[in-house]
């Protein structure tokens, strides 16, 4: 007996389409998150009352920390259109990205005040959220020096990636985050909460996947295959 195709439908297109809005929406979700707080700071009437070289620094401080979001997501496999190697290779891209944002956050920030820049790296600084600062921006150097010369270091796949990089990296992720929270700055209360939250959330998310302290290896997910 013949069957409509009415009874039988293919649902593939309907599967490609549900793919796609998912897609969307993880891409516009992840754009607010980015640019809702830079906008924010835009809009500041402190900016008013500060120097252009204080106001770059600062805005370099929040791109670090926008590109501190996007960097769990990216090796995580969370975000569309990125797996694997490629996923990997965006992945040092970022943090090639973001080494120059805290440099440049650093550097501006030297420029208008040089000795107090000296204490805060030698933390001689009084203020909590310098310390804090100071800790994720060594953090940060170190991972990318760990990244840079992996292969001439000939450390061990476990030790290498999944203790010291997961180390640093999360003690980027919370000093990063104990750092914007202290400042009363530009950042709305908000929008900043809102990012750091979000930056914490991932991190903890994509280091719980990887199984860091798992002596068994860490079987391939679905998203990365």
């Amino acid at each position: 007996m013949p069957t409509s195709s009415y009874s039988r439908p293919d649902d593939g297109g309907g599967r490609d389409d549900v793919t796609r809005v998912r897609a969307i929406l993880i891409w516009a979700a992840l754009a607010a998150a980015v640019v809702v707080p830079i906008a924010v700071a835009a809009t500041s009437p402190l900016l008013a009352w500060r120097q252009p070289v204080y106001i770059a620094a600062g805005f370099a401080g929040i791109v670090a920390m926008a590109l501190l979001l996007v960097q769990p997501l990216i090796i995580g496999g969370f975000l569309p259109g990125f797996s694997g190697r490629l996923a990997r290779k965006v992945h040092r891209g970022i943090g090639a990205l973001l080494v120059l944002a805290v440099v440049v956050h650093v550097a501006a920030l030297w420029v208008t005040s040089p000795p107090d820049v000296v204490d805060v790296l030698l933390f001689r600084s009084p203020t909590p959220f310098s310390v804090w600062g100071v800790i994720a921006m060594w953090a940060v150097f170190a991972a990318a020096l760990l990244a840079a010369f992996r292969q001439r270091l000939k450390l061990p796949p476990r030790l290498w990636w999944r203790i010291a990089h997961t180390a640093l990296a999360a003690a980027t992720a919370v000093g990063s985050v104990v750092h914007a929270m202290l400042i009363e700055g530009t950042m709305g209360t908000v929008s900043k909460a809102a990012l750091c939250t979000l930056v914490l959330l991932a991190t903890a998310k994509v280091i719980a996947d990887l199984r860091v302290w798992s002596l068994r290896p860490r079987r391939r997910s679905a998203r990365a295959r």
